[in-house]
C-alpha cells in the first residue's frame, strides 16, 4: 500500500520532501549456483510513466531504494530469494512506468526475475524482468525494465518515449570492438568462425555476405580475428562455451548444467564403444552384434575420467563444472536406450513400406514432393534415365498418365543440389550418389517405392552423368542391390535433414529474427512480447552448434557425408530459400502435396494419410488463429501497421541485413503493409521456431538411433555386375551392407549427438505456455492465450484419435511407432526422449 513517508524507512536522503509518500514492493531474484546475492549495495529507482521531469524529458525519477531482508522462496520449480524495497516519491509522482536497477556488487551478476509494486486501492504494478544484472562497475549504467504493459510506439506514454528510444539505441551498439560478457549488444555477422585458416586442413569459406556464399547472419561477437586472413574469428578452445552472446540469450544456470550433463553422457556413450573399436575393430560384424554393442550395458565405468578433465578446460566457470560433475556422478549413464524403430520388430525397418512411410511421418517429412513431370528433369533441363518401362508394371492397372493426373506419383529428389559437389565429396573417402526415388500412392493410402536412380558425375569434364536404375526386389541378388540402393537414398536424406531441414531452415533461419527483434522492437512492443518465448535459448544453442557441430573438423563433418563441404552446400541451397514458403500451407502447395481449396482450412491434401501435414495443419491453424487475434487486439487497421516505426525498422533489418542475401528476391518476403501480412509473417516465424523444429528434431533418436535405418555416409558404392564386389555381396549380403554404411566410430559418434538433440530438457516451455502468468497485465490477451491453449488441447485429442485408427496405416507403420512429433503437450509433462511435445523455441 502507498503510505505517508516515514524517515525510518528511508535514511539515505538527508532532506526528504515534505509531501513524500512510500511505495512498497518486492524484488525476486533467482538463486544462482556459485554467485553472490545482490546485497544491500544494490539499489533501485522508479521512473514515472505519467509525470514528466521537464529538465530531462523523461518520467520523474525517485530516489534510490536499497533492498531489504532476503527470504528464500520458490517461483514454480525455481529456487528464489524475495527482497523488500521501499521507494520514496513525491505525492504527484504519478504511476510508475519503469524501474532501474544498479548492481552494487564488485564482481557477481544476479538474475532478476521480477519486481512488483503495491499501490493504493489494491492496485499493483508488475515488471517482468528475467534478465541478468551485471555490476555497475562493469556496465557503468543501470539496468532498465519497463512496466508489463504493451504499447505501440505511437501510443507510448510521453514520459517513457525517451527511455524507450535510449534502450533500443543501447541494444544496437556501435558495431565496434569485441563484446564483453556483460554487454547487451545485438549486431550481425557472417559465419566467419567455422574454419581455421592457420590450419590448411581446416580452411573453410566464409558464408554470408556474398553472392557466391549467401547465408543468414549470426550474432556478432567482435572476437579477435585470425592474423592469417584478417577475416576469420579465432577461438580459445576446441569446444567453445565462452562465445559472446548477449546475457539475456544465455541458458539459465540450471539449463547450462543440464545440457553439459547431457553432453558428458553423450561423450561417455561414445567413449565406451570407441574402446571396443580399438579391441574388436571398427566394423560391426553383424546386425545382432551391432544391437548388442550399442544398446547393452557396458562393463566399463559409466563416466570416463578423461572426458571430465577435458570438460574442465572448456567450461568458463569452475562452479558450473562442479555442478555438472555432481549431476553426472549421481545419474550414472550406462548405455544407449533402444530406439523406437526396432523396439517392436528388429527387422521391420527394412521393408519398402517403412522406407516410404518415413518420408511422411519420420524425422524428415518435409522433403517429399509430387512428381510434376515424367521422367524427372533436372534444373538444367537434363532428363532422368528412369523410363516408363521401369515403373509401368508396378502401378497395377493404372497408367503413368493416369497416375500423374490422379496425383499419385511422388519423388524424393536428392539430385540437383548434390551433383555439383559429388566429385569433391567423393574425394573425402566416402562413396556418395545423387539420388531420385519415385513412389506410387496405393489405394490404401500408403506409398510404394517403384524405382531408385543413383547418379554420379562422369569421369570426364562437364556435366555428363553416369546413372543406374534399381527396381524393387525382395530376393536374390536383385533384392540385395535394392536394399543397398535404399541405404544410399537414406544417406542423402540424412544429410539433407540434418544440414538443411533442421539446421538451416530452423536454427540458422530464426537467429536473424531474434537479433532484429532485440535491436528494433522495444520490450514494450506487442510484437516483441508475442515473439519473446519463441526465441528462448536459440542463440546459445546456435553458438554451441558453431563450436562443436558445424566447425571445421566438428561432429557433423565427421559423421555426415558432405564432410568439409557441408556448410558450403547448405549455403547453395539457402540461395533459393524464401521466407514466404516456410509456412506449412505454402510449403505443401510448393511441394505439390496439396492444392488450394474452398473447403475449411483452404487446402486439399493429395496424400490424405500424411501425418506430418495432417497434424501440422491443425497446429498451424491454432497458431494462426492466436496470432491474428493478438494482432487485431493492437492494430485496428492497416495504417497502424504501416505507421509503426519500430515494426517497419524491424522488418527492414530482417530483410536487408539479417537475411540480406535474399533481399533481391521480391517473392521471398511479404510487405508489412497490412494486418493480414503482419499476421502471416508472425505465424510463419512462430511455426518455424516451434512446430517445424519439433517435427524435424525430436524424432531423431527414434529413427536414426538405429544407424542402419538412417546411415549418414557410405563407404562403398553399389557393386557392378561381374565385379569382385558383387561376388562379395552375393557371398555375405549382411557383411557387405555393414561394410558400406558408417563404421563403429562414426555411427556411435553420430548416435551420441542425436541422443542429446532428441531430449526435452526440464525447463522446456511448450507451445501455448508462458514461463510466467504475469507476462502481460492485459486481461484480454490472457483470455486469448487461454483460447489458444484450448485449441491445442483439441489438436492433442485429434492426434490421439488418429493414432488409434487402424485405417491410417502411415500413423504407425510396420515398426509400430505412433506419430506424436506434433502432439503439442500443452501440459508440458514430457521430458527426455519422448518423441512428443512442441517447445516454443529452437531450444536444442
Amino acid at each position: 500500500m502507498q503510505m505517508p513517508f516515514c524517515p525510518k524507512l528511508w535514511d539515505r536522503s538527508p532532506v526528504p520532501p515534505a509531501n513524500a509518500v512510500a511505495v512498497n514492493g518486492t524484488v525476486v531474484v533467482a538463486n544462482t549456483f556459485g554467485l553472490s546475492a545482490p546485497g544491500k549495495s544494490t539499489t533501485l529507482r522508479l521512473f514515472s510513466g505519467t509525470q514528466i521531469d521537464h529538465e530531462t524529458g523523461k518520467g520523474k525519477l525517485s530516489a534510490e531504494a536499497p533492498l531489504r531482508g532476503g527470504k528464500k522462496s520458490r517461483h514454480g520449480k525455481a529456487s528464489t530469494t524475495t527482497y523488500h524495497v521501499t521507494f520514496v516519491v513525491d505525492a504527484d509522482f504519478g504511476t510508475p512506468g519503469a524501474v532501474s536497477v544498479r548492481n552494487g556488487n564488485r564482481a557477481d551478476r544476479f538474475f532478476l526475475r521480477h519486481v512488483r509494486l503495491e499501490l493504493a486501492e489494491d492496485r499493483s504494478i508488475h515488471f517482468e524482468c528475467n534478465s541478468w544484472v551485471y555490476p555497475y562497475r562493469k556496465t557503468a549504467s543501470d539496468r532498465l525494465f519497463f512496466v508489463n504493459t504493451s504499447y505501440l510506439p505511437s501510443k507510448t506514454p510521453e514520459a517513457l518515449v525517451l527511455l524507450r528510444d535510449e534502450e533500443l539505441r543501447s541494444l544496437r551498439g556501435d558495431g565496434k570492438g569485441e563484446r564483453k560478457d556483460w554487454e547487451r549488444v545485438y549486431d550481425y555477422d557472417c559465419y566467419n568462425d567455422l574454419g581455421n585458416p592457420d590450419n590448411p586442413e581446416h580452411v573453410r569459406p566464409v558464408v554470408g555476405g556474398t553472392r557466391t556464399h549467401p547465408y543468414p547472419r549470426r550474432c556478432r561477437t567482435g572476437r579477435a580475428i585470425s592474423k592469417t586472413d584478417g577475416v576469420t574469428e579465432t577461438r580459445k578452445h576446441v569446444i567453445n562455451l565462452d562465445f559472446y552472446i548477449p546475457p539475456d540469450e544465455r541458458f539459465s544456470p540450471g539449463k547450462l548444467a543440464e545440457v553439459l550433463k547431457l553432453g558428458v553422457q553423450a561423450v561417455t556413450h561414445f567413449v565406451v564403444p570407441e574402446v571396443r573399436t580399438l579391441i574388436h575393430g571398427n566394423d560391426f560384424k553383424s546386425m545382432e552384434l551391432l544391437r548388442k554393442d550399442l544398446y547393452s550395458k557396458p562393463v566399463q565405468p559409466a563416466v570416463d575420467g578423461q572426458v571430465m578433465e577435458k570438460l574442465k578446460s572448456s567450461v568458463p566457470s569452475h562452479k558450473t563444472y562442479k555442478q555438472v560433475a555432481k549431476a553426472v556422478k549421481e545419474e550414472h549413464p550406462a548405455k544407449f536406450p533402444i530406439p523406437q524403430v526396432i523396439q517392436n520388430d528388429p527387422e521391420a525397418w527394412r521393408s519398402d513400406e517403412e522406407f516410404a512411410r518415413e518420408m511422411l511421418a519420420g524425422l524428415n517429412p518435409v522433403a517429399i514432393k509430387r512428381l510434376q513431370t515424367f521422367p524427372p528433369v533436372s534444373s538444367g533441363g537434363k532428363r532422368s534415365s528412369i523410363t516408363a518401362e521401369h515403373i509401368k508394371s508396378q502401378l497395377g492397372d493404372v497408367t503413368i498418365e493416369t497416375a500423374m493426373h490422379q496425383k499419385r506419383l511422388y519423388i524424393l529428389d536428392h539430385h540437383d543440389y548434390l551433383m555439383p559437389y559429388l566429385r569433391r565429396i567423393n574425394t573425402l573417402g566416402v562413396c556418395i550418389y545423387a539420388s531420385r526415388t519415385l513412389l506410387f500412392l496405393k489405394g490404401d493410402g500408403t506409398l510404394k517405392p517403384v524405382v531408385i536412380e543413383l547418379s554420379l558425375p562422369s569421369d570426364g569434364e562437364g556435366d555428363t552423368e553416369l546413372s543406374r536404375v534399381f527396381l524393387p526386389a525382395s530376393h536374390g541378388t536383385d533384392g540385395h542391390l535394392w536394399q543397398l540402393a535404399k541405404a544410399h537414398v537414406s544417406v542423402n536424406d540424412s544429410g539433407y535433414h540434418q544440414l538443411i531441414s533442421h539446421w538451416l531452415f530452423t536454427h540458422a533461419a530464426v537467429e536473424p529474427f531474434i537479433i532484429a527483434t532485440r535491436r528494433q522492437l522495444s520490450a514494450m512492443h506487442p510484437v516483441h512480447k508475442l515473439l519473446e518465448p519463441h526465441f528462448k535459448d536459440t542463440m546459445q544453442i546456435n553458438t554451441l552448434a558453431r563450436s562443436i557441430l558445424l566447425n571445421a573438423g566438428g561432429i557433423l563433418e565427421r559423421t555426415m557425408y558432405p564432410g568439409k563441404y557441408a556448410v558450403e552446400m547448405s549455403s547453395a541451397i539457402y540461395g533459393d530459400w524464401r521466407f514466404t514458403e516456410q509456412s506449412l500451407p505454402n510449403d505443401l502447395l510448393k511441394r505439390g502435396i496439396a492444392s488450394s481449396s474452398k473447403e475449411p482450412g483452404g487446402l486439399t491434401l493429395h496424400i490424405e494419410d500424411y501425418p506430418y501435414a495432417v497434424d501440422g495443419l491443425d497446429v498451424w491453424h491454432a497458431i494462426d488463429g492466436w496470432v491474428r487475434s493478438y494482432c487485431a487486439h493492437f492494430y485496428h487497421g492497416d495504417k497502424e501497421v504501416v505507421g509503426d516505426a519500430e515494426l517497419q525498422a524491424w522488418w527492414h533489418d530482417v530483410r536487408t541485413v539479417g537475411h540480406g542475401d535474399r533481399q533481391g528476391d521480391q517473392a521471398c518476403w511479404l510487405a508489412l503493409d497490412s494486418v493480414d501480412h503482419l499476421a502471416q509473417t508472425l505465424s510463419t516465424l512462430i511455426w518455424i521456431a516451434s512446430a517445424l523444429h519439433a517435427a524435424v528434431n525430436f524424432g531423431q533418436y527414434a529413427y536414426a538411433g538405429f544407424p542402419p535405418n538412417r546411415p549418414t555416409r557410405c563407404r562403398r558404392f553399389v557393386p557392378l555386375p561381374g565385379s569382385p564386389e558383387m561376388t562379395q555381396l552375393e557371398a555375405d549380403p549382411e557383411k557387405f551392407f555393414l561394410e558400406m554404411v558408417p563404421d563403429r566410430f562414426t555411427a556411435t559418434l553420430g548416435l551420441a549427438l542425436i541422443e542429446v538433440l532428441s531430449n526435452h530438457t526440464s525447463d522446456e516451455v511448450y507451445l501455448g505456455q508462458r514461463a510466467t502468468s504475469t507476462w502481460t497485465d492485459d486481461g484480454q490477451l490472457l483470455r486469448l492465450l487461454d483460447r489458444f491453449r484450448e485449441d491445442l488441447r483439441r489438436v492433442e485429442k485429434r492426434v490421439e484419435e488418429r493414432n488409434k485408427d487402424p485405417r491410417l496405416k502411415n500413423r504407425r507403420g510396420p515398426v509400430k511407432v505412433p506419430y506424436t512429433l506434433l502432439f503439442p503437450d500443452v501440459a508440458g509433462q514430457e521430458k527426455g526422449l519422448t518423441g512428443k511435445g512442441i517447445p516454443n523455441s529452437v531450444s536444442i
